[in-house]
């Protein structure tokens, strides 16, 4: 089975959803450790997309700048 590619964006809200769950207590005890973890997976997801894309911007800029 192949993984759908969740965007930053997507990441972004479905970790603000998990977290209004949370602050307002609408999960029950069974589902708490597999949000969390799943919202740690986020994260994780998120951060790699912002170092990625800093890495590429820091490419294009100097590109520019040795032209």
């Amino acid at each position: 089975m192949t993984k759908k590619t969740i965007s930053y964006k997507e990441a972004v809200t479905e970790i603000e959803e998990i977290l209004y769950k949370i602050e307002n207590e609408e999960l029950d005890i069974d589902e708490l450790s597999s949000k969390v973890k799943h919202v740690s997976t986020l994260i994780a997801l998120c951060k790699k997309k912002l170092h990625d894309t800093e890495v590429e911007v820091e490419k294009i800029l100097n590109d520019i700048h040795t032209d």
